[in-house]
């Protein structure tokens, strides 16, 4: 019974005091999130975002990233696909394009490339670019936040490169979650589909990629909400249809307050085979799951593999599986976890079988050996606990057959996981499904232009 509120009354006051430490108890009993990254990250401005198989796999015995300290901006070097920055914009700067309203927009020179773009975006500087788009961060005067801007490379030289413009743009419009990167305006120079040939997206722009992240010291804390974070977004794509199938380090940014987005949709679809051939490639596939590799179908937990590819490189410090090739990654990937099972076997195709069955059978490594505490900087009781936890979690998310390996509901569910779970974030307004009927059909390289010209369009009617 509540005591009687007298001045004096000294079991009223007892009373009170207990309330509001139950109170204060009760408010903390969520994890207090982590509001930053470690020190030693220092914001630089660098984001590779939203760059298309822009950036190279991460190593980290190498400076992916060349910093001009002067200006405080970074330049990616890498480039997929074998395409240089000369490649992706013809040889040497691009013409000046005469066609456009100087009343809106203006021109200037980012490094080798010419951009038009609206006057509202202002101090343009080079980011990154390769195969897909060249990329530069702009003061937006009107906001005044910084902003991403890329200009697609090319986009109508062949209907490959049409279709991925296409849906690129489609998908970063139709998504709209704190963990995937915002779009925030798009625009073209041209005033008609006659002329049209430049298409600018403008995009949230955030101070690392999860390259620089992955070599710093993280704890627990950090790391789960990171990798929490991500499968959030990934819950999000996979709610509106959309399967990513290139998650990797460098798709991913992050802020120093440790605020995490997913970005570059341009191999996104929902169902589909690739081929297994036994060639080396070029754009990485270091965090592609073995159903890919192998040319198998697929479906949504092919991206939990990849989650699980970045969460063990987070704790390693270095890529899992670096293979060379399609061959050197699947033998890689049994090193490791083992020879899968015949009934996993049954389901390749037989060119791909008689390569499998012919490698020698590995019995694999426990997680506890691949990933022992060492690796964990916490060795306090409750530390080695969340290492086990973690273990455990890449133990599920890490399983070459896809059908025994964890959703990404169930994942989200995990306790190494489930301590940042919010339904908000986990649950929140599922997008419309994404319509994959359109980019599915044969266009012509004027079809797909107008498409494009259309969804621009709209875009500029909606802001």
């Amino acid at each position: 019974m509540r005591p009687s509120r007298t001045a004096n009354n000294v079991r009223y006051r007892l009373y009170k005091i207990t309330s509001f430490f139950f109170l204060v108890r009760a408010r903390s009993s969520k994890k207090e999130r982590p509001s930053c990254l470690p020190s030693n990250l220092t914001p630089q401005e660098v984001l590779f975002s939203s760059t298309t198989s822009m950036t190279a796999p991460h190593n980290n015995n190498n400076n992916n990233n060349a910093i001009n300290n002067n200006n405080n901006t970074a330049v990616d070097n890498n480039f997929d696909n074998g395409d240089t920055l000369a490649s992706a914009n013809g040889n040497g700067p691009q013409s000046m394009d005469q066609n456009f309203n100087e009343a809106r927009f203006y021109q200037t020179e980012v490094g080798n490339t010419s951009f038009t773009v609206l006057k509202r975006y202002q101090n343009l500087q080079p980011i990154g670019a390769g195969a897909q788009g060249i990329v530069c961060r702009a003061l937006d005067v009107e906001t005044g936040r910084n902003v991403a801007i890329k200009k697609l490379s090319k986009p109508f030289q062949n209907v490959i490169h049409a279709k991925r413009a296409y849906r690129e743009f489609k998908l970063m419009r139709l998504v709209s979650h704190k963990n995937i990167i915002g779009l925030l305006n798009a625009f073209t120079p041209q005033a008609n589909v006659s002329d049209f040939c430049d298409v600018y997206l403008v995009m949230e722009l955030l101070e690392a990629n999860l390259c620089q992240v992955i070599n710093l010291t993280l704890d627990h804390d950090r790391m789960s909400f990171l990798i929490y974070q991500m499968l959030c977004g990934v819950k999000h794509l996979h709610s509106a249809g959309i399967i990513h199938r290139d998650l990797k380090p460098s798709n991913i940014v992050v802020s120093s307050s440790c605020e995490l987005k997913i970005l570059d949709f341009g191999l996104a679809r929902t169902t589909g085979k690739e081929s297994f051939t036994m060639t080396p490639y070029v754009v990485t596939r270091y965090y592609r799951a073995p159903e890919v590799i192998l040319g198998m179908g697929y479906k949504e937990n092919v991206d939990i593999w990849s989650v699980g590819c970045i969460m063990g490189e987070m704790i390693r410090g270095a890529v899992l599986f670096p293979g060379t090739d399609h061959i050197d990654q699947w033998n890689k990937v049994i090193e490791q976890l083992g020879t899968p099972a015949e009934d996993f076997q049954r389901r390749l195709q037989n060119s791909v079988l008689t390569y499998v069955q012919s490698r020698p059978y590995c019995q694999g490594y426990s997680f506890d050996r691949l990933f022992t505490n060492s690796f964990f900087a916490d060795d306090s009781p409750e530390g080695l606990e969340r290492a086990n936890q973690a273990r455990d979690l890449l133990s599920k998310m890490l399983v070459i057959d896809p059908e025994r390996r964890i959703s990404v509901d169930d994942a989200l569910q995990h306790p190494y996981i489930k301590v940042w779970y919010d339904h908000a974030e986990v649950n929140g307004p599922a997008p419309e499904r994404y319509d994959h009927s359109i980019d599915e059909q044969d266009h012509s390289i004027h079809e797909w232009k107008e498409l494009i010209f259309q969804e621009v369009m709209q875009c500029q009617e909606q802001l």
